[in-house]
């Protein structure tokens, strides 16, 4: 739809930017040596890269409830671009990791997926978005058929990963990953309200 042009051209700039901010700060500091991304410049990277990653998540779980809440149902046209989005930044929160952090000693991913809790839930969580992100397209999904919808429930327990991924990460302050699993426990809540909420009133009635 030509009227959509405008609005998914602002998503596409608005999805985009954090990492443009990023790319452009990593090179500020490859040439000058400031400081734009603190005391420790590959630490920063990966946590914004993830943080960006679990956010465009957690928006994409909101389309629905906001399109069953104010009747928009437009919403559901930018839930497919959310979505591939936050793969995005999830795989180059991975991405950075085996590059900056391991620094091609790949081999050391397994032995710290064997051995770190949080990086087992957060290569587990990244692992179910790639069936999700492939079977993306309009191709796969008349392929499916209502499979197709089954398999990108896989989004939920992704969600609750990628927040325990957050949660274990963190070591001292715990306050803004405990938002995210407010929030994603709300968005969670809502699905399994709006599901049960017929079989209730039909049981109600007979």
């Amino acid at each position: 739809m030509r009227s959509l042009i405008v609005p998914k051209s602002i998503v596409h700039l608005l999805a985009l930017t954090p990492l443009a901010i990023l790319l452009w700060q990593a090179w500020s500091v490859a040439k000058t040596g400031g400081n734009a991304l603190g005391a420790d410049p590959v630490a920063e990277i990966e946590h914004r890269l993830g943080l960006w990653a679990l956010r465009l998540l957690v928006i994409t779980l909101a389309i629905t409830p906001l399109r069953q809440l104010t009747g928009w149902n437009v919403l559901v046209r930018f839930r497919r671009m959310l979505g591939l989005y936050a793969f995005a930044y999830a795989t180059l929160h991975f991405a950075a990791y085996l590059g900056l952090d391991l620094r091609g000693y790949w081999t050391q991913v397994f032995e710290d997926i064997a051995k770190r809790p949080y990086i087992t839930v957060g290569f587990t969580a990244w692992l179910l978005l790639v069936p999700l992100a492939v079977t993306s397209t309009s191709g796969w999904i008349r392929r499916l058929g209502r499979n197709w919808a089954r398999l990108h429930m896989l989004v939920y327990p992704v969600a609750v990963l990628a927040v325990l991924h957050f949660w274990w990460l963190v070591k001292s302050d715990l306050r803004e990953p405990a938002l995210y699993a407010v929030i994603v426990a709300l968005l969670l809540g809502w699905r399994t309200w709006k599901r049960w909420k017929p079989r209730t009133s039909l049981s109600a009635r007979a």
